[in-house]
């Protein structure tokens, strides 16, 4: 068997790694000792995974593989944040980001490659789209960086929290994000709490009705407007679920959770959605929803016309959200120098033409 034919167990949930071993006659139980070898271990040679008989790791030898993404490029910014380019087995390469802090390690994962949203303002949109992520290659993010930061010298756990923020929209990529997630939260992986995993999404309503019921993760959203028409603009998902069904959507997936809120992005762009006015309209809707404002200022791409706001208008619109009750903050641009602030992900694309196809899907009649 060719290393290609292999079962990549990168990606497996605990449960379908149990279903692979039954398959080859194996006892389920050793699937918890598997997933402890990869994830909490860093092992990824079958030989020396000692608490299994020899007879299982030479059959594991022979029938599967514990495969990640190839690392590229690693590129470190002045502020510490680092970037790594991933080439995919079909050449496609994506970017993720990990960005240190005092308290956190936070790392930013990409769904897609591309993304098919077109979302104005946003590097990626403009790569176009290529193909989902596998769940392995989700996962295979967290495995790479994670290996390679142990090697700089950040630990045996370096990666705290991760946002799914990187490129693309996660909920256009449903099965694989959500197996991923549930990876990340099983004790016998990653072992993190749903607080520390954040999913980003500019509103694929009835994909976040999934989520709520699925796996009910931290919820970020993707605003950026306070009117349809610009919303439209801006971010074209709007044309399908407008600001109103997108709002209802996010009452629902709090609704029953007294400790859950939802965080609504809102990228500063300079003479387009952050007057005064605009701030005062957020404010009224988002009352009545445990929400939490991030104000992103724009980080300039090539071919991007938008200018980010002045630091003074910024200042204006953070505190009237935070005079109508509504917790806010601005975030601190990081990586900027090196490309990998939000917005800025582009990666390298060995095909583009699926970008209108894919659009077209999303913004289909149900």
């Amino acid at each position: 068997m060719t290393l290609s034919e292999r079962q990549n167990l990168i990606g497996l949930t605990r449960i379908e790694m149990q279903s692979f071993f039954a398959s080859l006659g194996v006892r389920e139980f050793h699937a918890r000792q598997v997933l402890q070898w990869i994830y909490q271990r860093g092992i990824n040679n079958f030989s020396q995974m000692t608490d299994l008989s020899k007879t299982f790791r030479d059959q594991l030898q022979q029938l599967a593989q514990v495969s990640v993404p190839e690392t590229l490029t690693v590129r470190e910014s002045s502020d510490g944040t680092r970037k790594w380019l991933l080439r995919l087995e079909d050449d496609n390469c994506i970017e993720t980001v990990f960005i240190p802090e005092e308290d956190r390690g936070t790392l930013c994962v990409s769904a897609q490659v591309g993304c098919s949203l077109n979302c104005t303002f946003c590097a990626t949109a403009r790569q176009g789209f290529s193909r989902n992520l596998t769940t392995a290659e989700i996962i295979g993010q967290l495995l790479a960086v994670k290996n390679d930061l142990q090697a700089f010298g950040y630990g045996d756990r370096p990666i705290t929290n991760v946002v799914m923020m990187g490129m693309g929209e996660p909920l256009l990529n449903y099965d694989a994000v959500v197996a991923a997630l549930h990876l990340m939260l099983d004790d016998l992986s990653f072992g993190m709490s749903r607080r520390r995993v954040t999913l980003s999404t500019a509103g694929v309503v009835p994909a976040m009705e999934r989520l709520a019921l699925d796996c009910p993760v931290s919820l970020a959203v993707s605003l950026h407007a306070t009117n349809n028409d610009l919303r439209d603009e801006l971010v074209p998902l709007n044309r399908k679920y407008p600001i109103e069904t997108l709002l209802q959507a996010c009452h629902r997936y709090v609704a029953g959770e007294n400790k859950r809120h939802i965080t609504f992005e809102y990228v500063m762009l300079k003479g387009i959605n952050d007057s005064k006015g605009e701030a005062q309209t957020l404010a009224r809707l988002l009352s009545g929803l445990p929400a939490k404002v991030n104000l992103i200022p724009f980080n300039k791409s090539p071919g991007i016309e938008y200018e980010c706001s002045d630091q003074s208008t910024i200042d204006t619109f953070r505190e009237v959200l935070l005079s109508s009750g509504l917790m806010t903050v601005t975030r601190r641009t990081r990586g900027k120098d090196i490309e990998a602030a939000c917005g800025q992900l582009a990666g390298r694309f060995a095909d583009r033409t699926r970008r209108r196809w894919k659009f077209e899907q999303a913004i289909a009649p149900c």
